[in-house]
């Protein structure tokens, strides 16, 4: 995997511009929102759905043999702008502890509404896996 980053950018935080990888397995995460294995919501709060969500789209690139740096882009489409930018210190630590310190290229959406109420974020990624040797 190769980070595509510009000399004379200012360096992104929590996130790369753009990432070049060799086309071996190519797995395609639909958008996963905060809710359990049965489809339930714990929780209503973005934090905790977050979590969850991130959870989720990592057990689906499991099932393809797929580890959290092998994720090259993720999309996040929110509901609550004001809650998002205030929870962020608590959403970076979840994300250390379930993604290290990988950082694909990503896109934060705010949008007005999801389809699975009441989720609050969805997230949405796409990975390159290696071939097996």
């Amino acid at each position: 995997m190769h980070i595509l980053h510009p000399p004379q950018w200012s360096p992104p935080i929590g996130y790369a511009n753009g990432i070049m990888v060799p086309a071996d397995q190519i797995a395609f995460i639909a958008g996963q929102v905060g809710w359990n294995e049965q489809q339930v919501f714990a929780s209503e709060d973005l934090i905790p759905q977050f979590e969850q969500a991130l959870k989720n789209v990592l057990a689906v690139l499991a099932q393809g043999g797929g580890r959290p740096e092998h994720i090259c882009r993720m999309t996040a489409y929110c509901c609550d702008k004001p809650q998002y930018l205030a929870a962020r210190p608590q959403l970076g630590k979840i994300w250390r502890a379930l993604m290290g310190k990988h950082f694909p290229a990503m896109s934060m959406i705010f949008v007005s509404d999801l389809l699975d109420h009441p989720a609050k974020i969805e997230l949405e990624a796409t990975a390159v896996i290696p071939a097996a040797p």
